[in-house]
């Protein structure tokens, strides 16, 4: 008798192949040749910091400039951009590279992973992924390097790279640490407009995925034109910026002198979302500067971005199932559109999810660390949103509060939705319905 062979659903593809992705990463770094030091890292460093690369994180346990080689800064470099592009896509542009054809079970898994509407086409879209990531990056660092250059001379061209794939990748990695000064992001650069307005575009570029970035280079200013998932995209994307730009001004960043107040607010609003730089000491800001940061973390970018979180269509859904139930209709309508139930029903389980994923972590680091709450809080959002903002905490947390954060990275990556019809896409459906009761609410 033949072996039997096992079929793997899309999701179940996705989640292994991330799987996999991590812990040849992991194994790369545990290289001798990986460390500055030219020294075995500890294979949990390892782990975590492949984890937080290839899930776009930037959440990291030993500082990246001072630690890592060139060797294990090309490493994570790697890791970062396919990881952000997601290990699918990367494997049908391998593919596409060449020569051959996209199998319908690529097509099929690419299809969830980038969050398409239809299948038709994947190859095309791939192609556009591929080179609109190379174009924008390579634009980024050419546009970064002069000032890079200026102030760490040759080595300024590795910095504009890293630093233009890690932003739009929405990764949060920097190499700008030094042994004086480690973990230091682009605070250094809080005033400077070449860096702020570069990083900025990347990650706002990078986190609007590439079906509306596609949208957008196709129909241009002919806004009618867009789908729907675009418009509303486009529309929290921006709420999502201006908002909590005007907040950081107004009550957070007085302080600082006009131009960098303006940059540091825009960034600050746009870094949570979720590119993990940051140009201002974190632990400067309010409580309600820190649970505003958590939200826009928790929300994160939009469907088929290198960017995680619960994704801003979510956000958006919510909000308007909350204003149809006001208003007494029975479905939920966005932007003169009617949105179907099951849509709807996962927005607000994935909601549902992240919420849990976060307040939980939080409470096993708590308990493990002896930490307030909120401050684990922080650092959980940060990691399920793949966000990589930090209050500093990351660095000295145990082995098992590590864990935490990797498993939440993981999950943060790949989708809540991803892992739960990984497990019970399989399952067979029941036909039959139980009877109907009704309960009060509110």
């Amino acid at each position: 008798m033949g072996r039997k062979r096992i079929h793997l659903n899309p999701f179940q593809t996705i989640i292994i192949g991330f799987a996999v992705l991590i812990l040849l990463g992991a194994i790369l770094l545990l290289l001798p040749i990986s460390s500055k030091s030219r020294i075995v890292t500890p294979f949990n460093q390892c782990l975590f910091t492949s984890v937080s690369a290839v899930c776009v994180t930037g959440l990291v346990v030993v500082d990246t400039a001072t630690h890592w080689s060139v060797f294990g800064q090309v490493v994570i470099l790697l890791l970062i951009q396919i990881g952000g592009l997601g290990v699918i896509t990367a494997m049908a542009a391998l593919t596409l590279l060449f020569g051959k054809k996209i199998s319908l079970v690529q097509q099929t898994t690419m299809k969830e992973a980038v969050s398409a509407n239809k299948m038709g086409g994947m190859a095309r879209f791939t192609v556009f992924i591929l080179v609109a990531t190379l174009v924008i990056e390579a634009v980024g660092a050419i546009a970064m390097t002069p000032v890079f250059v200026i102030d760490f001379g040759a080595r300024g061209v590795w910095l504009a790279i890293f630093h233009s794939v890690s932003a739009f990748c929405n990764a949060g990695f920097d190499i700008l640490g030094s042994a004086d000064r480690p973990f230091g992001s682009l605070t250094a650069y809080v005033g400077n407009p070449v860096i702020n307005i570069t990083v900025m575009l990347l990650i706002l570029i990078g986190g609007i995925g590439f079906g509306t970035l596609k949208d957008i280079l196709t129909h241009k200013w002919h806004i009618k034109r867009y789908s729907l998932q675009s418009k509303v995209v486009l529309i929290t994307s921006s709420l999502l910026v201006w908002l909590p730009a005007l907040f950081f001004f107004f009550a957070e960043y007085s302080y600082l002198p006009a131009k960098e107040r303006v940059f540091a607010s825009l960034f600050g609003a746009i870094t949570p979302r979720t590119a993990g730089f940051n140009t201002v000491d974190l632990n400067s800001l309010s409580g309600t500067g820190r649970w505003l940061t958590v939200i826009l973390m928790l929300i994160g970018g939009s469907p088929g971005s290198t960017a995680g979180g619960m994704k801003t269509t979510t956000f958006a859904l919510i909000f308007a199932n909350a204003l149809s139930v006001f208003r007494k209709k029975n479905d939920t309508h966005l932007l003169r559109r009617r949105v179907d139930d099951q849509t709807v029903k996962a927005a607000s389980t994935l909601f549902v999810v992240y919420i849990v994923l976060f307040t939980a972590g939080a409470a096993v680091i708590s308990l493990s660390e002896g930490l307030p709450f909120e401050t684990c809080m922080f650092e959980t959002a940060s990691a399920v949103g793949t966000v990589g903002l930090t209050l500093g905490i990351t660095p000295e947390l145990g082995i098992v509060s590590q864990i935490v954060l990797m498993l939440l990275m993981f999950i943060g990556r790949v989708g809540g939705l991803t892992l739960l019809y990984a497990a019970l896409s399989n399952t067979n459906k029941n036909i039959s319905k139980l009877p109907q009761e009704s309960i009060a609410v509110g």
